[in-house]
């Protein structure tokens, strides 16, 4: 930084295309501060550093930052500034911001300019400083990219660039630039494996009104892939020449999400052309699920939910006579559920790392287990198991908290009031118009009456085989203006986190549906997707209402319904006696 004339540095935790998710080669942050956790800043100033993340991640930074001199900035409390804010104050008079520009959210760096504006400060975007030290840096993965048929996605490339295109005659653009890669993925009917539990390839897009080309390196595409692009007219030029070309941008209007595309993309563009910040159409468009899309994602929660079935049932019957048997560790849970799993028609790989937590363990929401240093499943504790796999047919995403023999009662009246708010969320109907803030308060309402609150969204969006968290969509305590909009997925995930003690997580994926149209306007309701048993044992029925106890039956009900025909005649016999009624 001295060096080169930087006071503050920057380290997001994206890659080039601000992904949530990114390969390894991209985890400068994580390399900087030892920070391992997926959602995160890093901080430097010529004398200190600091760390923001949120509330995911609190007990988790505390440990891994313990003795590094990084200070821990926890995002959404009351004593912790906005992170413009802080690199803003920051940045001395006339100072230099320095960040990788590829890597920088276009949003973030630009706000931060603007609040420093009385300084005369200027970002330095050119370098990226910190990757330059990380001498044993893994080269990028780059994979073979695949097709998706049209009966998998149930649209052309040519009805989606159309449907781009409408949306790009409405702001008066000549050109749009995506870098999202769940947006590319979902335009160009493309998937690939550039990012672990991502099927998704590294590319970026530019689309006009009459042609539309996708950067993608040469490597990648297979003949058919080519074949696929010369058909659908979208011209492919390597992924290394897509700066290059940006420097030949001028004299257009050109449509950007500064929320999804990086800074030296914008920097390379705004002099020589009219910016029109939008949200990319894309991301809508892919949110809400067509029917098509819907059915595919169906047919993987069936099979998900026949994995996860069998995984409670071995995990019941391993544990039911604690010291009869080799101690189960939290590695062997996430092995033998990737077993069960792999034992499915079109499974591919998970949709994200396995959280298996035990005990105290589950009180870090993101926690993971380490293979190297094994914690075991005790009696009398729970165990909290969050996981999701990719399959040709979609996205799946679930957990459920198991007990491991005879459990506390404090602990299983926790566990019943994450399953209340479970279960209200679920059920809800609402009137078009209202989004995942309105409905937050319905998976909190049981946990506030006792004063309990867990830091994290109650829901997030889902991707069709593509990214495990989507947006536009949540459903969260802080405001977020998306209405929930028919064939949107979403998570339903209420918990309870007390460190050094436990945590849980039921959670299941619901997708938005209408219900009637009358007089008061169009009524919205949930489906449920997701079918796997809720473990009984670790709950207090009698703390359920009646009205609790039908909605737990009829789900109950429809999960031996979807299962047992895929299911042995002993499975059957477990899946009816943990299906019953309270």
């Amino acid at each position: 930084m001295k060096e080169h004339g930087v006071d503050v540095y920057y380290i997001p935790s994206s890659d080039r295309h601000l992904s949530e998710y990114v390969d390894e080669h991209f985890k400068v942050r994580e390399f900087m501060s030892g920070f391992s956790g997926s959602a995160g800043t890093l901080v430097v100033s010529r004398k200190d550093a600091a760390l923001f993340t949120d509330g995911r991640y609190f007990i988790q930074a505390e440990r891994e930052l313990e003795g590094s001199g990084i200070e821990l900035m926890k995002m959404g409390e009351p004593e912790t500034p906005a992170l413009p804010d802080y690199v803003a104050d920051l940045i001395p008079e006339g100072g230099v911001l320095g960040c990788d520009g590829k890597t920088a959210a276009t949003e973030v760096i630009v706000e931060i300019l603007a609040k420093a504006g009385g300084k005369d400060v200027r970002a330095a975007h050119g370098r990226d400083l910190a990757g330059e030290l990380w001498d044993a840096r893994p080269p990028l993965r780059l994979t073979k990219a695949w097709v998706l048929d049209e009966k998998e996605t149930g649209e052309s490339v040519l009805q989606k660039l159309t449907r781009i295109r409408k949306r790009m005659t409405e702001t008066k653009t000549d050109l749009h630039i995506a870098g999202a890669l769940d947006d590319i993925a979902w335009i160009f009917n493309l998937r690939g494996n550039d990012v672990k539990n991502n099927p998704v390839n590294l590319a970026y897009a530019v689309i006009a009104a009459n042609r539309a080309t996708l950067y993608m390196a040469e490597e990648k595409l297979t003949p058919d892939v080519a074949e696929f692009l010369r058909k659908n007219h979208v011209a492919h030029r390597d992924y290394g020449e897509f700066y290059r070309d940006l420097a030949d941008i001028a004299g257009k209007s050109v449509l950007l999400d500064k929320q999804r595309i990086n800074y030296a993309v914008y920097t390379a563009v705004k002099e020589n052309n009219r910016i029109v910040f939008s949200e990319n159409p894309s991301l809508l468009m892919k949110a809400q699920k067509n029917p098509v899309e819907l059915a595919n994602i169906r047919e993987a929660h069936i099979r998900d939910g026949v994995a996860c079935a069998r995984f409670h049932h071995w995990l019941k019957e391993t544990t039911r006579h604690p010291g009869s048997g080799p101690r189960l560790s939290e590695t062997d849970v996430v092995r033998k559920l990737e077993s069960f799993r792999k034992e499915q028609e079109g499974y591919l790989e998970p949709s994200f790392n396995t959280i298996a937590a035990a005990g105290a363990n589950a009180a870090m929401m993101h926690y993971r287990p380490d293979p190297e240093h094994p914690v075991y499943l005790e009696p009398g504790a729970l165990l909290l198991v969050d996981s999701g796999g990719q399959y040709r047919y979609g996205t799946t995403d679930i957990t459920r908290t198991f007990a491991i023999g005879e459990v506390p009662v404090p602990l299983r009246e926790h566990a019943t009031l994450v399953l209340k708010g479970m279960l209200a969320l679920a059920d809800a109907v609402f009137l078009h118009g209202v989004t995942g803030t309105n409905l937050d308060v319905l998976a909190r309402a049981p946990l506030w009456r006792r004063g309990i609150d867990y830091k994290s969204g109650t829901g997030h969006g889902i991707g069709f085989l593509l990214n495990v968290h989507e947006g536009p969509h949540r459903i969260a305590t802080t405001w977020n203006p998306q209405v929930l909009e028919e064939g949107m997925v979403v998570s339903d995930e209420p918990g309870v986190y007390v460190e050094n003690s436990h945590g849980i997580r039921i959670e299941n994926e619901l997708v938005v549906r209408k219900a009637e149209k009358n007089v008061f306007g169009q009524f919205m309701r949930f489906e449920i997707l997701t079918f796997v048993p809720i473990d009984l044992d670790a709950v207090l029925p009698e703390l359920l209402t009646a009205e609790e106890k039908r909605r737990l039956n009829d789900y109950h009900k429809t999960v031996f319904e979807k299962l047992s025909p895929h299911m042995t005649e002993e499975e059957r016999k477990w899946l009816r006696e943990y299906t019953k009624e309270v």
